[in-house]
């Protein structure tokens, strides 16, 4: 299509009347265009002769605006239209024209400055798994990868998006966006989480010979341990020669019976341990 209209301006260019005699106007030369191609935004300067405060310069069928530089130099920025092949040249105001020269207009690769969060707990409910993606350049229709492959998203603006973090395995994940016109931005990284956290404890019902602490915090998993002042407390049957138990309730709970030698307080430290192997930081807890 732009090749088409690109012919067609040399057929009206070719047929433009050129005014003779003393009013008559210099055709203007053009000798360079740098950049040779480029994605709508971007400055363009036109190096040549014969440039007047007449002179017009052309894109396709479209007049666009220019800023004179010197009697030898011109430059104009790219409007937002589609990446393709258009004819570029200056007019005068009699109409005499320059030689038409082939002008690429690039994609408008969209680019991705970051996201928040940037790290998403495994466990993590549906509310707390919104994910924004900021940046420039977001078209209209862009979508966006996650490891590549297309997610649900949506587009607020040209500089932001969203998603809801997919349930994948805990690890490094890609973030792109891609526009319609195949424009893809470089990745940026999220995090899954899967190392558990300790955030709170409190002591819970208390029993005949033993009482509960509750453990808030996240990314606890099924068959997690507790590890308390060297010993480890396991869901399921106890160790032999130790009532201690650990009962597994969310990934963001767990319940610790302890069953106490005195009633006395006493500071204790505590660490969790997931099936992996990876392990909580030491939390420090008073209670009997």
């Amino acid at each position: 299509m732009h090749s088409i209209i690109s012919i067609c301006i040399m057929i009206i260019l070719a047929t433009l009347p050129v005014h003779a005699g003393a009013d008559s106007e210099i055709a203007p030369s053009i000798l360079s265009i740098i950049p040779g191609q480029s994605p709508p935004g971007n400055t363009v300067v036109i190096s040549g002769s014969g440039f007047t405060s007449e002179s017009s310069v052309f894109l396709g069928i479209d007049e666009i605006p220019l800023k004179t530089i010197s009697s030898r130099q011109i430059s104009f920025e790219i409007p937002q239209i589609p990446a393709g092949n258009y004819a570029l040249y200056i007019r005068q105001k009699s109409g005499a024209a320059s030689k038409a020269y082939a002008f690429t207009v690039t994609s408008l690769k969209p680019s991705v400055s970051g996201i928040h969060p940037d790290t998403v707990s495994l466990c993590a409910s549906a509310g707390n798994r919104q994910i924004i993606v900021r940046g420039k350049n977001f078209q209209e229709g862009a979508r966006l990868l996650f490891d590549g492959a297309i997610i649900k998203g949506s587009r607020t603006s040209a500089e932001e998006m969203a998603f809801q973090a997919p349930q994948v395995p805990a690890g490094i994940h890609q973030i792109q966006v891609k526009n319609p016109d195949e424009g893809v931005s470089s990745a940026i990284a999220l995090l899954i989480a899967s190392q558990p956290e300790i955030r709170n404890v409190t002591q819970g019902n208390d029993y005949v010979n033993y009482y509960e602490l509750n453990i808030e915090g996240i990314n606890f998993q099924q068959g997690s341990t507790l590890i308390v002042e060297g010993r480890r407390i396991q869901s399921g049957q106890p160790n032999p020669g130790d009532r201690d138990r650990l009962v597994f309730r969310s990934c963001t709970s767990l319940t610790y019976q302890r069953y106490p030698y005195d009633p006395s307080i006493k500071s204790f430290e505590m660490v969790v341990v997931n099936p992996n192997g990876e392990e909580s930081s030491l939390f420090t807890v008073s209670a009997p």
